[in-house]
């Protein structure tokens, strides 16, 4: 298959399906394309190109306004995606123009959550994490504890109101933080919804790199768990997969940091209204992560988990 250079685009228009449009026509401008909507995203516009004389599709990448506010870094995103194409497990980047992505589409099938939890897949993703996480470092950091608060400047800022729950979440974190201390660094997707799995029927492949960059590895095995709805068992069965064992230590720091991955996204969305303009119940979107985030505080073992972590 031919990989094209990356010219400049033209300029873009507004609207997303048409800026695809100019893209594909500026990377292959003798070849006929057909061009269909991928959903799935929230704060980006994705879309399937089909290239005469190419065996596999492209899918370009739209990003969404003002998404520099939600810590997106368009030039690292495409850096963490290279580097994620290059360990196997993400999309292979055709061309980065302009600030869209273009990537290889990955034949896959999606993995339902149900099978995420089963333990030969959480192997699987495991070993996926494990390869991203010991790759070469890239541009780009997250933090959460540090994202959480630039999200509450950004939507007072912009005239949100903070709900009634971030003071206390802002105590908790700060509790989590100095409880753990000092964390070394890896590359780190930070995004791991369930939309961002593909099973290729070899590997277990993850797209959507934007909040991709050097952070916290039990940032992003809590943001799993959590986004999966792994019990106790679950995440056992990850922390063995990742380190041949289950430490108590561990096992306390991924169920601390699903509060964080909580915490992060409560306050994505409150930002969101502030600056979005899909018709999409950002409020709402808030709230569910600000009931998950009081529901992992209030458990019994949470302060039992706390000491293990400074130990």
């Amino acid at each position: 298959m031919s990989t094209p250079p990356a010219p400049s685009a033209p300029p873009a228009p507004a609207d997303p399906l048409a800026t695809a449009g100019a893209i594909a026509t500026a990377l292959w401008p003798d070849r006929p394309t057909s061009i269909e909507p991928l959903g799935g995203g929230i704060t980006n516009h994705n879309f399937k190109v089909a290239v005469q004389g190419e065996p596999i599709p492209v899918v370009v990448r739209i990003g969404g306004r003002d998404t520099e506010l939600l810590g997106v870094d368009r030039e690292a995103e495409a850096a963490a995606t290279r580097m994620a194409a290059s360990v196997g497990v993400g999309p292979e980047v055709v061309a980065f123009v302009d600030g869209s992505l273009v990537t290889r589409f990955i034949q896959g099938v999606p993995i339902p959550p149900e099978t995420m939890r089963e333990p030969a897949t959480i192997a699987r993703v495991a070993a996926a994490l494990g390869a991203i996480h010991a790759a070469p470092p890239v541009p780009g950091r997250f933090d959460a504890h540090r994202i959480v608060r630039d999200y509450r400047a950004t939507a007072a800022a912009r005239g949100v109101p903070i709900p009634d729950g971030a003071d206390l979440a802002m105590e908790v974190a700060e509790r989590i933080r100095a409880a753990r201390g000092p964390q070394p660094e890896a590359f780190c997707h930070n995004d791991l919804l369930n939309a961002n799995f593909l099973d290729d029927g070899h590997a277990v492949r993850i797209v959507d790199w934007e909040y991709a960059g050097m952070g916290d590895r039990f940032f992003d095995l809590a943001n799993l768990s959590v986004n999966h709805g792994f019990g106790i068992e679950h995440d056992e069965a990850l922390l063995a997969a990742t380190f041949g064992e289950v430490r108590a230590r561990d096992l306390a720091s991924l169920r601390l940091m699903r509060f964080m991955s909580d915490f992060r996204e409560a306050m994505w969305g409150v930002v969101q209204q502030g600056i979005s303009q899909l018709d999409f119940d950002f409020v709402a979107y808030a709230a569910e992560h600000f009931e998950r985030l009081r529901s992992a505080a209030a458990d019994p073992r949470f302060e039992g988990w706390l000491r293990a972590t400074a130990t």
